[in-house]
Formats: structure tokens, C-alpha cells, sequence
């Protein structure tokens, strides 16, 4: 999941699925009376089960897959607690705080159980959606992506939803790849309202790639429409590149991935020139070996990370091409460490690579 820093400048209880599970396979005489699932998003996703047989029911176990990209299936398991009893009626908690689905997550669910005789019941897999029903969502789309929204007219919508379009042909452009599943964007009116909508979140979050669901959450205001364009291209950088280099080998290095996504954005505002300039002239620049790991809390050295990376990317970019990125992603894709990335693509380790970005840049701002 990717969280988007503001520099500078939810969801209501309901139903996502009703469910009155027939039975799959019913060797004795159990019968699934009723199925129900209740969202109170973010916090909680609560599934129900009454079930009845002619003698005690002692075994009720709920199974579910969560839709996203993984590298092979996964079902999971969970234990009700119930008395047992001819007539039992359970229910079990998935609580958010230990692990969040983002809004509109798909999953699939059923439960199998077993009584006293040995007779066992599976019931037919049902397909919900832990969606955010606290507000009357509108939606446009492309052949790659839907777009929802709340606040704002169709033309902020259809203006949103051109620039993720944009944002896709120019990352297959400059890095040769594009995303293989359908994207999800929801669009809050506010960051406050993201916010809301998440568990635990970071006051500074204005915008999220859940990059293995394929889901975008973003808080976009009509009045915030100049912040909201770059912030959106640079979170679908985020997924789709997390996409295509999805693995389990490990991700890329911070600065390639933050890089590519502020690349996405366009020109760097004066703010990141003017931080990047005063680091060079000072002889501060963070090393890259540095800037491959997570990024300072601290605001001053974040705002420089970021500056760098978006700076090194684009030196990449135009010393080597789009082919080139596109090999050094699918090396890191492949399992290769950041040196033997390099090396693969470009024919320079790290140390090399920070060398001749320095000097690039020295001679950019500094004359030297």
C-alpha cells in the first residue's frame, strides 16, 4: 500500500451482501437457514450464520479469498465460537484494525460445517463487496479503469478520469508497461473525508494505492482539482508499476519507485527545484544507498528524497531511454538486487549511477 504526503498545499454501517447460501454438497440433513454479511467500514466486517440439523451441529468453519494479486491461491479460515446444538446461530468478527481491506475490496466467502452423524454441509461461494455506502456514489469509466465520486460535477469527473488515462499512456510510453487488471479509483471530496474512511491513518495522508487490490483512494475536492491531477497520476504510477513488477522477490528501491511516480506528475514544482538545488550547492545530497530504503520521517530530509529521486529518475530517462527503465523493471521483477539491476540495464552499479547523477547535476545548478 502507498500513502501520498501532502506537501504544501467513512464510511457509514451497511449491508455489502445478502446471502441465503444454498448447499453445495449435503450428505445428511443440515440446513443453512440463513447467510448474511454486515459492513461497518473501516472498522469491521461482521459475517452471520444460522444453520440447523436433526442432531447437534459441532463444526462451523467460515472460509474466504480476498480478491488481489498474489502469487498463488489463498484461502483462509476462521472459527466461529457456538454452542453446540441442533439450531445454532454465530457470527465472526473480521476486525480492520489487524488487517484493512480499502474500500470496494472484493472477497468471496463460504461456510462449511459438520454434525454429530458425521454429515457435512459446504455452502455455494458468495461474492461481496466491502463497500462505502455512507455516500451516493456516481461513477464514469474507461476500458482501464472506473472512476467514483460523490462531490463534483461530471465534467470534474470526466476531467479526473482523463487524467488517469493520460497517466497510463504515458507511463507505457516512458516505461514500457502498462497494467494487466481493471483499477478501481474512488475520489473522496476531501482528504479529511479519505481519512475517515481508513484505519489508523497518518494526518498527512491525501491519497492511497492499495497497489495489490488495484484500488485507489484519493481525497479530490472541485476546489483542489491543480493538487488532485498530479497527486492522482502519481498514485496510479504506484499501482501500475507495483503491478508490473509485482514478485516475491522484494520491491524496488524507494527512490526508483517515488521517482517514477513523480515523474508521472510532470515538470517538479519550484519547491523540489529549489530544495534540490540548495543540497547540491551545500554539498547535503543524500546518497542513493540511503534513499533505496523507506524515507526520513523528518519533513526536511523527506522533502530532499523526494527531490532526488525525481531528479535521478529523470536523469535515467534521458541518459538511457524508455527501453532501458523498462529492462531495469523487469530485472527487479526477476529477483536481481539493485546493483546487478543496474548493471543489467545500464551497465553501472548504484555507486557508479550516484556518481554520474551527481556530476550531472553539480553541473546543473552549481556549474561544475
Amino acid at each position: 500500500m502507498k500513502r501520498l504526503i501532502l506537501f504544501g498545499t467513512c464510511l457509514a454501517l451497511g449491508v455489502v451482501g445478502l446471502a441465503h447460501a444454498p448447499a453445495s454438497s449435503a450428505p445428511g440433513d443440515i440446513t443453512v437457514v440463513s447467510s448474511t454479511v454486515e459492513a461497518a467500514f473501516p472498522s469491521s466486517l461482521v459475517f452471520h450464520l444460522r444453520a440447523e440439523s436433526s442432531v447437534d451441529i459441532e463444526d462451523i468453519r467460515l472460509h474466504y479469498q480476498v480478491e488481489r494479486m498474489k502469487y498463488a491461491p489463498t484461502t483462509s479460515e476462521a472459527w466461529p465460537e457456538f454452542a453446540s446444538d441442533d439450531r445454532v446461530t454465530t457470527s465472526w468478527v473480521w476486525d480492520m484494525r489487524r488487517a484493512s481491506l480499502p474500500p470496494g475490496a472484493a472477497l468471496t466467502y463460504w461456510w462449511s460445517l459438520r454434525d454429530a452423524s458425521g454429515a457435512t454441509l459446504e455452502t455455494a461461494p458468495q461474492d461481496v463487496a466491502f463497500a462505502d455506502d455512507r455516500y451516493e456514489w456516481r461513477e464514469v469509466e474507461s476500458p482501464e479503469l472506473t472512476l467514483h465520486w460523490y462531490s463534483g460535477d461530471d465534467e470534474f469527473a470526466q476531467t479526473l478520469l482523463g487524467v488517469c488515462e493520460d497517466a497510463i499512456d504515458t507511463l507505457a510510453a516512458d516505461v514500457g508497461t502498462r497494467v494487466e487488471q481493471h483499477i478501481e479509483v474512488y475520489i473522496y471530496a476531501s482528504s479529511d473525508d479519505l481519512r475517515a474512511a481508513m484505519v489508523y491513518p497518518q494526518e498527512w495522508t491525501g491519497g492511497v494505492a492499495f497497489t495489490e487490490y488495484g484500488i485507489i483512494a484519493i481525497g479530490i475536492g472541485p476546489s483542489d482539482l491543480g493538487w488532485g491531477m498530479r497527486a492522482l497520476r502519481h498514485e496510479l504510477t504506484h499501482l501500475v508499476v507495483h503491478a508490473a513488477t509485482f514478485s516475491p522477490y522484494g520491491g524496488l528501491p524507494t527512490w526508483l519507485d517515488e521517482g517514477l511516480a513523480m515523474h508521472n506528475e510532470g515538470e517538479a514544482s519550484g519547491t523540489f527545484e529549489s530544495i534540490l538545488q540548495n543540497a547540491v550547492e551545500s554539498d547535503t545530497l543524500l546518497s542513493l544507498r540511503t534513499l533505496s530504503g523507506p524515507f526520513s520521517a523528518d519533513p526536511n530530509k523527506a522533502y530532499l528524497s523526494y527531490a532526488e529521486s525525481h531528479s535521478v529518475v529523470e536523469y535515467l530517462l534521458e541518459t538511457y531511454g524508455s527501453e532501458k527503465m523498462n529492462q531495469l523493471l523487469m530485472t527487479f521483477k526477476a529477483g536481481s538486487t539493485i546493483d546487478d539491476a543496474l548493471t543489467g540495464a545500464f551497465g553501472i552499479d548504484l555507486d557508479g549511477l550516484e556518481a554520474d547523477w551527481r556530476a550531472s547535476v553539480r553541473q546543473e545548478y552549481a556549474g561544475v
